[in-house]
């Protein structure tokens, strides 16, 4: 069941366990889209049928083979859109997951090949999310949230959320940008030895190497 709307759950639920293990809820799947429950229950039945996804009421839901060979799919080529749009046209990471949402839905496969091979075959997009390979396999690294961290805990950045716009401009003002050093502290982060306070629940979207 090819459409903008599927793909768009697929790609969710897929992102989800990207960095953490624990399996999506429906509520959470309606957070996530911004659409009511009862709308998420009915999709979920139609990707069920089309064997996408696995579900059992009131329970998780997960990607079967199939489904996340899609959510893969379709993971690629809005990862490889965000890095074009920044790399080639100058936009900000906070301004590009939104025209990468319409664009991944109406670009050929021959042009993506094409953005791919332009842009050097990149491993990872600007938020530091892993471009699956066009055959489905995707790099790892160990990680460790911010959040967990112990203090005095020394990494790189692998990767910041894309949710808030605002919390990726307050970021690379602070020089916390994907590829950056940085050391946990008890109240957030140090940039060479320049201690910054983040915000409430930026923690929660911060990775670095573990």
């Amino acid at each position: 069941m090819a459409s903008p709307a599927a793909d768009d759950y697929l790609k969710t639920v897929y992102a989800h366990t990207e960095w953490q293990d624990a399996p999506i809820t429906p509520s959470q799947l309606a957070g996530k889209l911004g659409i009511a429950p009862s709308s998420v229950t009915e999709m979920v039945k139609k990707l069920a049928a089309a064997g996408l996804v696995s579900h059992v009421p009131y329970g998780a839901v997960r990607l079967t083979e199939a489904g996340t060979t899609r959510a893969l799919q379709m993971t690629r080529r809005h990862r490889l859109i965000e890095t074009w749009l920044v790399r080639e046209f100058g936009y900000g990471w906070h301004e590009v997951h939104d025209e990468a949402e319409v664009l991944e839905h109406t670009i050929s496969d021959r042009l993506l090949e094409g953005i791919d091979a332009l842009l050097g075959r990149p491993r990872f997009d600007p938020h530091g999310d892993a471009i699956p390979d066009a055959d489905g396999s995707v790099e790892r690294v160990p990680f460790v949230l911010l959040a967990d961290a112990a203090a005095g805990h020394t990494g790189r950045v692998l990767r910041v959320s894309d949710v808030d716009p605002d919390l990726l401009c307050l970021l690379q003002d602070a020089g916390i940008v994907v590829g950056a050093e940085v050391r946990s502290t008890t109240t957030g982060i140090a940039v060479d030895d320049a201690e910054i306070e983040l915000p409430d629940g930026a923690a929660d979207n911060i990775w670095l190497t573990a």
